[in-house]
């Protein structure tokens, strides 16, 4: 598997996004998680990569995630993905908050809606949507076992958790989703983030079970 991270800057918010390429390298078949911004870049990537782009996975519907959306639809196709509870965020610029981070509505239809448990199939890479609500109602994140990594989104990042202030978005529910859902991973999974760096399941685990800060 070939996997690109590119920090993207989106709209007027001033943490970049992490926007992730996959790709088989049998195939070539690739996937863009989270095309947040500067489209450009994005293109740039999948040029070198001599990419097939099959899909557009989001793990969520804000404006910060979907920055480059449209211009990569239109410019290299690939099917959206997203969970079925988050897919009114692409065309309601009330939940996706696409004035609030000073991006573009997007206005589009996912061509898939994804639901919990459901396996993606990237060539011969497998993931595993897992809904973990709570940043939104509809967010979801990638789980590949054969590479132990996982795609987080806004979930789960580097000693904290995304925030739950915001529309559809619940407290409750993000803790529920990371202790019952993230940490029951095998503990070695590397997390990929929506923001900020990479982490490991070993590593989180202690501030939600033991309730103890990371320092780090």
């Amino acid at each position: 598997m070939i996997l690109k991270q590119i920090k993207v800057n989106s709209g007027i918010i001033s943490e970049k996004t992490n926007c992730y390429i996959v790709q088989d390298e049998e195939t070539k078949e690739t996937m863009v998680i989270d095309p947040g911004g500067e489209i450009n870049k994005i293109i740039e990537m999948l040029n070198i990569l001599d990419a097939k782009l099959k899909y557009i996975y989001l793990t969520h519907c804000h404006g910060d995630h979907i920055g480059a959306l449209k211009e990569l639809k239109e410019l290299k196709g690939g099917k959206i993905l997203i969970h079925r509870f988050d897919a009114e965020g692409l065309y309601n610029k009330n939940i996706s908050l696409t004035d609030y981070v000073g991006v573009e509505e997007v206005s589009l239809e996912a061509d898939s809606r994804v639901d919990d448990e459901d396996i993606i199939h990237v060539g011969n890479i497998e993931f595993k949507v897992i809904h973990t609500p709570g940043h939104t109602v509809g967010g979801s994140c990638l789980y590949c076992k054969k590479e132990g990594l996982l795609f987080s989104g806004d979930t789960l990042f580097h000693g904290t958790w995304g925030r739950t202030d915001l529309p559809t978005s619940n407290f409750r529910d993000i803790i529920d989703s990371i202790t019952n859902k993230l940490l029951k991973l095998p503990e070695d999974t590397i997390v990929y983030p929506g923001h900020g760096k990479s982490t490991m399941i070993k590593e989180e685990i202690p501030i939600y079970c033991e309730l103890k800060p990371r320092e780090d």
